[in-house]
């Protein structure tokens, strides 16, 4: 093992070594230096400057010298020092004659010798730059004198550079000999810098000229980007009017005011005018944007126009989003550090040929309208938004993406929570139990508030005891916010545990105790009763059904079909007062009666031949059959004299479906048959004498009992 080891640093030692000793060595050559004198008009007494380029090595020490000579002689002179440069002293030198310059390097491995440059210290001599002065304002041309002039020497080529005041990026133009040039196409309110360069016949270039500082014409101010920042959408929908600040050139300096136009839903419009100088509160500004502080509650649509002392801008337009969008409809991608923020989708399958513009847009939380909130628009074919800023960790950025169509109308597409940096998230607020049962109980809680989540929710978690542990999504979806545990001991306490979990890892527990119910005969006692109530009211579906048909249900006891006699007809039921106004006085409830008097009927086989001699068949002018007994009276037509007018009525009505009369109101026969009988014993005219050869003594057992003819075909 330590032979190995011992083998393993050797190595490591050798590879170091033999990189050292590579990298080692004489320093490189410099490169061949560049030479010139400047120009000077007070004195012809000046050094030659000269400079080179090379690549030492930090670690290793390395010296320059710079070499000259005569070209007609080995006799050299030097200089050495560290830096880049150096000089040849007026003194040291001739004007007349060629020179040999050389660069030396040196270090403790060795030296190495550039290139030599051979010149003439007369063909050196480098120009003075440029003299340059405006010549047309509405057009910005530029002129300048040549300094090759001023050296009598032949006129070379020049250059001009420009830029913005704005900008540090300067664009360079070639222009020949020429002492003079004209910009193209100026913006206007815009401050132009112009620079000019010339060489000489010699070649050798002057040093850049002053700059020159030039103002375009000014114009009325150009167009606003405009916007409305809607807080966290679309929580709130109260929103605010919002742009951003012209820059110097697009304001032309100054702007006097605003104009906002504001149309309702209702048809009417409010013009509105705010002064920059004296805003009066309806106007706040900073560095980046301007907010009309003014609510856009119930607006339609907004109009907004900046003015300075030339004129105005060209109206902006914007409607407000379509805000009843419950769902995200373009999934959005962040990535998202303390300095960028990156916002990118996917584009639709088919573009619509109204869309003008996407708008990006993101609103920091919990700050007020106008503060932490930014928005571009970017070209309806492009698919990625780029802020940058400074975004503080562990803040949430609700990012949402709009269309813009080409009438101005924009719509909500998607949102989504972007954090520069996430961490572990507080502890839910609210955490208890909902419902509980024998085995299982249901928990609700209260969502961990979006400042206090310092990253996006991926899930909670809920443990039981410590054992068992549920992941719960935390999905929009998933709203109510309620989780039921399954598979619980009855009787039996129990401690459970909630918590987010964001990629930083889980945040902190909130916890609460619940005891599952005890399993009870109580839970039999409720399933019976329901058996019960189900029953009674298939029961009651069955008589309804019944007696809508108007006929006998066979399910039925016979009590519920219509055939059923009215229990308020009753003697026995009249004197009850108290149960005829019962809602469920249909129900047959056995009632009690001092003396009840039974009717009896007896039925007797019959002779057929005895019958028919008896019973024969009539036909009325209707077209009915019906049967005539003894005298020839027919059944339907022979009843007890009682002088009641209902009772002969429903002697009358005959049911097509039963073969019999209907019976709707009771009498009760055996109560008054005594009091009939006597009347029928001095009536010798009616179609019998006595109830005892009666075949029918009474209604209700003419209307329920089976005929004899009925009796004899069973």
């Amino acid at each position: 093992m330590a032979t190995f080891r011992t083998r393993w640093l050797l190595s490591i030692l050798l590879v170091n070594l033999s990189n050292y000793f590579s990298l080692a060595g004489p320093p490189v050559p410099p490169s061949r230096p560049k030479c010139y004198i400047p120009f000077d008009e007070k004195t012809d007494s000046v050094d030659i400057n000269c400079s080179w380029e090379t690549r030492p090595d930090p670690q290793i020490p390395t010296n320059y010298s710079l070499h000259w000579e005569p070209a007609n002689t080995e006799e050299g002179h030097g200089i050495s020092g560290t830096s880049m440069n150096g000089l040849i002293h007026r003194e040291l030198f001739s004007n007349h004659g060629e020179l040999r310059v050389w660069v030396q390097a040196k270090n403790q491995h060795g030296s190495a010798k550039s290139e030599e440059a051979v010149f003439n210290p007369a063909d050196i001599m480098k120009p003075p730059p440029p003299k340059i002065h405006l010549s047309h304002q509405d057009t910005l041309e530029i002129e300048w004198s040549h300094p090759c002039d001023q050296l009598h020497l032949s006129v070379g080529p020049c250059r001009v550079q420009y830029r913005t005041e704005a900008d540090q990026v300067w664009f360079e133009e070639e222009v020949g000999i020429w002492s003079s040039y004209t910009f193209d196409s100026p913006q206007p309110c815009t401050v132009y810098e112009f620079q000019v360069s010339c060489a000489c016949g010699t070649g050798l270039t002057s040093d850049w000229s002053a700059i020159l500082r030039i103002r375009s014409t000014d114009t009325a101010p150009v167009g606003l980007d405009i916007w409305q920042d809607c807080g966290t959408f679309p929580a709130s929908f109260d929103c605010v009017l919002i742009w951003k600040n012209l820059s110097v050139s697009q304001a032309c300096y100054f702007i006097l005011g605003y104009e906002v136009i504001l149309s309702y839903k209702n048809g009417t419009a409010m013009l509105v005018n705010v002064s920059a100088t004296e805003p009066r509160g309806q106007l706040v500004c900073d560095e980046m944007q301007c907010q009309f502080t003014s609510s856009l509650k119930d607006v339609s649509s907004v109009s907004l126009s900046a003015y300075n002392a030339h004129g105005t801008t060209v109206p902006s337009y914007l409607a407000t989003p379509i805000q009843d969008i419950e769902k995200n409809e373009q999934d959005l991608h962040l990535k998202m550090d303390e300095e960028y923020l990156t916002v990118s989708w996917d584009l639709p399958s088919q573009l619509s040929d109204n869309l003008k513009e996407y708008v990006v847009q993101y609103k920091q939380a919990g700050y007020p309208p106008g503060q932490g909130f930014d928005w571009i628009k970017v070209n309806k074919s492009q698919t990625t938004g780029i802020f940058k800023g400074h975004f503080k960790k562990y803040i949430p950025y609700q990012v949402s993406l709009f269309t813009v169509s080409n009438s101005s109308k924009c719509r909500h597409l998607s949102s989504a929570i972007g954090y520069s940096l996430q961490g572990t998230p507080s502890g839910v607020p609210s955490f208890k139990v909902y419902s509980i049962a024998a085995t299982s109980v249901t928990l609700q809680w209260e969502p961990v508030p979006l400042l206090k989540q310092n990253g996006v929710i991926l899930y909670y978690q809920i443990g039981v005891d410590r054992q068992n542990v549920y992941n719960v999504s935390a999905s929009p979806q998933h709203e109510n916010r309620t989780f039921e545990l399954p598979r619980l001991s009855p009787g039996q306490e129990y401690e459970v545990w909630i918590r987010a979990v964001t990629v930083a890892g889980p945040g902190a527990n909130a916890t609460t105790s619940f005891k599952t119910k005890h399993r009870e005969d109580f839970d039999n006692l409720i399933l019976t009763l329901l058996g019960i109530i189900i029953l009674v009211l298939i029961c009651c579906f069955l008589y309804s059904v019944c007696r809508g048909e108007n006929k006998v249900c066979p399910l039925v006891h016979p009590c519920f079909n219509e055939k059923v006699p009215d229990p308020r007809n009753s003697h026995i039921f009249r004197q009850m007062k108290h149960q005829i106004n019962d809602p469920l006085a249909w129900i047959c409830i056995p009632v009690y009666e001092p003396h009840p008097k039974i009717s009896l009927l007896e039925i007797v086989e019959i002779q057929p031949r005895a019958f028919k001699s008896s019973l024969e068949k009539t036909s009325d002018p209707e077209g009915l059959t019906r049967l005539v007994v003894g005298d020839g009276c027919t059944q339907f037509d022979c009843q007890d004299d009682q002088g009641e007018d209902a009772v002969i009525a429903e002697c009358h009505r005959t049911d097509h479906r039963f073969g019999r009369e209907e019976y709707s109101k009771m009498i009760d026969s055996d109560e008054e048959r005594d009091k009939q009988q006597q009347e029928e014993e001095e009536d010798t005219g009616d179609c019998w004498s006595s109830s005892e050869e009666e075949p029918f003594p009474s209604g209700y057992e003419k209307h329920f009992m089976p005929t004899a003819l009925e009796v004899l075909e069973v």
